[in-house]
């Protein structure tokens, strides 16, 4: 397991997403680990094209996988502290609730496990299973909750080897622009 960074410079972020480029995903079979970002990005651009916070979130929500364990069960907090300083709270908060939004999913609609991949079911028993009722309710009553369970579609979508979206340099001024209001 890699350091885990924290950025201070949007240079540093978008260096590491180049350096995703060269590590395969642990998502997409064939694919690199930018690639499901930027599946996951282009997903949330389509569906909500006036939200460049969610798009960004997207895009970088698992930029930590090369810095946790098997089974991922830390890479959302990992990956929400390294961004916090250069793209915001809500980013960071939007990255560190993808994998609560999963285990929310689970817990609220029972066709959802259906959906999820072969990596997600394994990674979901490491990040703690369906959330209780309580857990329900808390994760209902924080900020951008809904937000989050967009993310986390989007996240499962986003594993299509070979699919055709736009590349790391679409995203460049989008990323600069999240930092600048930071």
């Amino acid at each position: 397991m890699a350091n885990v960074h924290t950025f201070h410079h949007v240079d540093e972020l978008l260096a590491h997403l180049d350096q995703l480029a060269t590590m395969q995903s642990v998502d997409i079979e064939r694919g690199s680990e930018l690639d499901h970002g930027l599946q996951c990005a282009a997903l949330l651009e389509r569906a909500r094209p006036d939200d460049v916070e969610l798009h960004v979130a997207g895009l970088v929500h698992d930029l930590a996988h090369p810095w946790d364990e098997a089974g991922q069960p830390r890479h959302a907090a990992m990956g929400a502290a390294a961004v916090r300083d250069v793209l915001g709270e809500r980013v960071a908060a939007l990255v560190r609730g993808h994998v609560p939004a999963k285990r929310y999913l689970v817990a609220v609609n029972p066709d959802y496990f259906a959906l999820l991949s072969e990596d997600s079911v394994m990674t979901l028993r490491a990040q703690g299973g369906a959330m209780s009722d309580a857990e329900v309710r808390d994760f209902e009553a924080q900020a951008h909750w809904e937000a989050m369970v967009e993310l986390r579609m989007a996240d499962e979508g986003a594993k299509v080897a070979g699919a055709v979206v736009p590349g790391l340099d679409h995203w460049r001024d989008h990323i600069r622009a999240v930092a600048a209001r930071h």
